[in-house]
């Protein structure tokens, strides 16, 4: 069985670390990554009263402020770290947004909110596509899907760890002191990973060689399973996101949470469901997917599918304790697919273009999933409330589960293109 190291250019250089401890150390990059991305959603209670924003602002701030440069940088950030390093940008990346959010702690009014957001998204932008590169660098081809998965972790842990310390921070002092404690955290732990993290050395010239943004794009553009995968991966995001900045503002007004209870209830859904559900779609794809590669598709799909009816359960139930129960699983469902799909999309270029392709997979993704997800619920709620009152943003989100069906619908497409399309 070849081991993680057979698959580099050469031989680790001096300051190389074991995979295991890059993983480890991307993978507490990418928990403050959504710890600072989810904040926002258990915040946005006191955020609304203490700055006098309606349902539409919020969405805004929590969804399309961030996504706006979130994913329009990640292309020239991903193509930058293919070209120049994957772990410098990685760690220059976790100091910028780190820095936005603590600023998040200081603002006074909804545009100033908006600026340190897209500095936010700007910072996280660098942060993502290169450290799947970075990862399919230094482990072999059947262990990709279980390693990126292992990365993901980094989404439920993060945005548990949001979310509890989000809620027990501001109801114990205020909402700003959350911004400030989380985002001097990253701060304090740049330092510390740039000095660890190197890229594995690259045979000579690799760098200089490295295709172009366009070839990539050329690549890509003729796959039709990039395109469904990317735009199924919107899809579910759009729903994904959605539920995650939106979820708790429900708990508080329509089961009568309050602030840490409701991040109580969806910080521990979030830790138990979404560790689940991750960690099941990385081991699935690595074994369903080395006997068909239409796999790394299906099994995303078939999540989606079963998870709808479960979640539509939950949000009609009228009690907290039962709802947390029925939200259980499907929670688990709905984050299988980030081990598969990131592993297909990774297998769809050669090595030298993975960052880049990974960042033109996450602007699909990312600007439609994270910029229209938070916003789409939250104006759907305000059209509702003159009508349905405190039933308003219930509605939404169940209007809002549409998305999964058509994320379903379109990766069962994507796994009959795959095996074509794959690169191994």
């Amino acid at each position: 069985m070849p081991n993680a190291r057979e698959t580099l250019d050469s031989a680790p250089g001096r300051g190389a670390r074991h995979p295991v401890f890059v993983l480890a150390m991307l993978l507490i990059v990418y928990t403050f990554n959504f710890v600072d991305r989810q904040i926002f959603g258990i915040l946005a209670g006191p955020i609304k009263a203490d700055l006098g924003l309606s349902d539409t602002q919020l969405g805004a701030l929590g969804g399309f402020a961030f996504a706006l440069l979130y994913s329009t940088m990640g292309l020239p950030l991903a193509w930058l770290a293919d070209r120049r390093g994957r772990s410098p940008v990685i760690a220059a990346s976790l100091a910028v947004w780190s820095g936005f959010t603590a600023l998040c702690g200081l603002v006074t009014g909804f545009w100033a909110m908006f600026a340190c957001r897209l500095g936010v998204g700007i910072g996280e932008a660098g942060g993502v596509a290169p450290s799947y590169a970075l990862i399919s660098d230094n482990f072999p081809a059947h262990q990709r899907a279980r390693a990126l998965a292992i990365y993901s972790l980094g989404i439920p842990l993060g945005s548990a760890a949001g979310i509890m310390l989000g809620g027990y921070v501001a109801a114990a002092v205020n909402w700003r002191a959350a911004f400030l404690v989380v985002g001097l955290a990253g701060l304090v732990f740049t330092p510390l990973f740039a000095l660890l993290v190197r890229d594995p050395v690259r045979a000579p010239g690799r760098a200089a060689s490295a295709p172009s943004m366009g070839a990539v794009i050329a690549v890509l553009a003729r796959k039709p399973a990039f395109w469904l995968l990317a735009f199924g991966a919107a899809s579910c995001s759009m729903m994904g996101y959605g539920l995650a900045f939106w979820l708790p503002s429900l708990m508080r007004r329509s089961f009568g949470l309050d602030l840490v209870e409701t991040a109580r209830f969806f910080g521990l859904l979030l830790l138990v469901g979404g560790t689940a559900g991750v960690l099941a779609g990385g081991f699935l794809a690595d074994w369903l997917g080395s006997r068909s590669r239409a796999a790394y598709a299906r099994v995303p799909a078939l999540s989606f599918l079963a998870g709808v009816p479960l979640f539509l359960a939950g949000l009609n139930c009228g009690s907290a304790s039962l709802a947390f129960w029925l939200f259980l699983l499907p929670q688990a469902l709905v984050y299988i697919w980030l081990g598969p799909i990131l592993t297909a999309v990774q297998h769809l270029v050669a090595a030298p273009m993975r960052a880049t392709a990974s960042a033109a997979f996450l602007l699909i993704n990312n600007l439609i999933g994270v910029g229209l997800g938070a916003l789409a619920i939250g104006t759907l709620s305000d059209w509702l409330t003159p009508t349905h009152g405190a039933d308003a943003l219930r509605l939404a989100i169940e209007a809002g589960l549409g998305f999964y069906l058509l994320a379903a619908v379109l990766l069962l497409f994507a796994g009959r293109t795959l095996a074509r399309d794959w690169v191994d």
